[in-house]
Parts: C-alpha cells; sequence; structure tokens
C-alpha cells in the first residue's frame, strides 16, 4: 500500500513537470507571430516562470532539476535559430542557454528549500504546542490524583470515626476528581490524534444539528444547572469533520464557560452558514474574560491560580489549546471576544467544503 502510495505521487509530480512546460512552450508559440524582435526575451522567462511552477508544486529537488535541463533544451530546439534543430554552436547563443539553465536550477533549489523550511516551521509550532500542553497537563493530574489518594486514605483510616454525610462528601469529590482526569486524558488523546503527524483526520458530512444536539446533551449530563439554549438554521447544514473530535471541542468550550465564567447561569450555543464556512458560536452570561488573558487563551500555557479554580486545579488553557488544534487540523479558525452586555463569546469556522 506505501508503495502504492509513493507512486501515485510520482505519477502526480511527473505531470505537474510536464504540464507547466508544455503550456510555457504553447503561449510561446501563440506570442511568437506576434513578436516582431529578434531576441524573444519572453521566452526564457515563460521557461523560468513554469520552471517555479513546477519546483512550487512538486517535492524534492529532482524534478526542478529536470524541468530546468527539460526547459533548456525546449528554448533550444524551438525558439532558437536553426528552429525546430538542437544548436549548441557558437551561433546557438550557449551563454545564453547556461544562462537560462542556472537561473532556473537556482529557482528550483530555492523553491524546494523554502517549502522544507515551512514544513520543518509547522513541525516546530506543533512540537511547541505539545511541550506547552505537557508542561501545563502535569500539574493538572498531579493535583486531582493527590486529591483522590487523600480522600481515600481518609476514609480507609478513619472510616469508623467520620460521619455519613462525611463519607459522601469524601466520595463525591473522588468522583468529580476522575471525572476531570477521563477528561483531561481524552484532551491528551484528541492533540495526539491531530497533530501527531501519521494519524489523518476521519472526516465526512455530518449534519451540524445533531453534532450540536449531541454535545448540549452529554453537557447538561454534567451541569443540570446550567441552562443552554441551541439554535441551528432551519435548513439541514452538512460539514465535514470528525463528529467525535468536534463535539468535544462544542463541549469543551461549555465545559470552560461554566468552569471560568464565575456564575455562569445560561449558554447559547448557535450555529450559522458564513462565506462558505460554518460559524459557531458559544456564548455566556459569565463574567467575561480578562483583557490580558484574550491574547493568550489559546496558546496552552494559560494557567489560573485564584480560588474558584480550585487552588489552580482547573486551566483553561489545556481544554482551548486542545480544540485550537482540532479545529485547524479541519482547516478552520477560532477566536474570542467579550460582549458589551457581559458575557464570552468564542467563536470557530469549518470550512463546509472537503479541504485537501
Amino acid at each position: 500500500m506505501l508503495r502504492s502510495k509513493r507512486q501515485r505521487f510520482a505519477w502526480r509530480d511527473i505531470g505537474f513537470t510536464l504540464l507547466p512546460l508544455a503550456l510555457a512552450m504553447a503561449v510561446c508559440f501563440v506570442l511568437q507571430p506576434y513578436d516582431n524582435s529578434t531576441t524573444e526575451i519572453y521566452v526564457p522567462l515563460l521557461f523560468v516562470l513554469a520552471v517555479t511552477v513546477v519546483s512550487r508544486l512538486t517535492d524534492g529537488y529532482l524534478y526542478g532539476i529536470a524541468a530546468s535541463i527539460l526547459a533548456t533544451f525546449c528554448v533550444n530546439y524551438a525558439f532558437t535559430y536553426p528552429f525546430f534543430a538542437f544548436n549548441f554552436t557558437l551561433t546557438g547563443y550557449p551563454l545564453t542557454f547556461l544562462l537560462l539553465l542556472s537561473v532556473s536550477i537556482s529557482v528550483s533549489m530555492l523553491t524546494t528549500q523554502i517549502r522544507r523550511q515551512e514544513k520543518l516551521r509547522a513541525e516546530s509550532e506543533k512540537e511547541k504546542m505539545r511541550a506547552n500542553l505537557l508542561r501545563a497537563v502535569s500539574h493538572d493530574l498531579r493535583t486531582p490524583l493527590t486529591s483522590i489518594v487523600g480522600a481515600a486514605d481518609a476514609y480507609l483510616e478513619n472510616g469508623d470515626r467520620i460521619s455519613e454525610a462525611r463519607k459522601a462528601e469524601l466520595i463525591a469529590g473522588v468522583r468529580d476528581e476522575a471525572q476531570w482526569l477521563v477528561r483531561v486524558v481524552e484532551n491528551l488523546l484528541s492533540v495526539t490524534r491531530v497533530s501527531g503527524g501519521e494519524t489523518s483526520l476521519r472526516t465526512q458530512s455530518e449534519a451540524v444539528e445533531e453534532i450540536v444536539g449531541e454535545a448540549a446533551q452529554k453537557f447538561k449530563k454534567r451541569f443540570p444547572a446550567c441552562q443552554v439554549s441551541v439554535q441551528v438554521p432551519d435548513e439541514l447544514l452538512f460539514v465535514p469533520m470528525d463528529a467525535t473530535l468536534i463535539e468535544q471541542v462544542i463541549i469543551n468550550l461549555m465545559e470552560n464557560a461554566v468552569d471560568h465564567g464565575q456564575h455562569c447561569t445560561h449558554i447559547w450555543l448557535t450555529v450559522h452558514s458564513e462565506g462558505g464556512s460554518a460559524v459557531f458560536s458559544v456564548t455566556d452570561d459569565g463574567a467575561g474574560i480578562a483583557p490580558e488573558i484574550l491574547p493568550v487563551m489559546f496558546d496552552g500555557t494559560l494557567r489560573r491560580t485564584d480560588q474558584s479554580d480550585r487552588d489552580g486545579k482547573r486551566n483553561m488553557g489545556i481544554g482551548l489549546s486542545v480544540c485550537l488544534s482540532i479545529v485547524h487540523a479541519h482547516g478552520g479558525t477560532m477566536s474570542a471576544e467579550n460582549r458589551p452586555e457581559g458575557g464570552a463569546r468564542v467563536r470557530f469556522t469549518l470550512p463546509m467544503e472537503e479541504t485537501k
């Protein structure tokens, strides 16, 4: 299967090599009757442009250099006197061809190097995101585990001396901490899945109404006291996505609104189409987002240590960095803002057509 995939890419690169050269030759033939000069300076320039396109669309140096050599022979054969014959004598302007070959190869190597630098920069950004996530999650794993062990020790060592109400409180605390750990692990698995480089998203066209409804239902089970209002378009809206991951994004955003919104009692979950994209909005009636937090709330390094976050255990940066990674993997964008009437709104977009 791997060999078949490599063969497909090889044939694709061959096609991307021959097509720009053929187009350059065709354009030169079309322009030739209208050019009264003897230099035909546009000919080498068009072929240099074709080589640049080849280098940009293909992988590695091989195809760009091959296109450079082919371009040199094409100019010599079809556009240098005597026409339709190879002539590398002094009358065939060998210096012109040497310069064309040098420029073409240089352009090929430069564009290929730029592409590789872009890949390295993308990989560097992924590694930075994973490193930030691991640094942040180390605290989020250690703190609830410490609470679970402490509650279990208290129950086992003093079970006969504490009241039933206190026992129920300890067990409830263990359950809450365990649920938080489950969600943290789910977030970690999601980040590994979308940024590991070897596993691609399993996207298919999904009805937005179903995804949003399922996310709202799961959220209500965890936060029954918070009111949720859902608004979707009247017509069915289908978007290519990994349903499990996008559902987790919506749930994470809603949970973040409750955990950090300070007395958030109502969440509005809306979806609409705009400019070829589906726009998802999670709006709350909480206290909003501090202005100094807005620029860094998605980078995975934000930490909150106020009392409302249970001594720092609730780290809004983890969930939001996971959400941003998932949305970017789908080709979408994410942003946040404070509402003038109070509360905050987090929006993310997904393209309504499959991205390659």
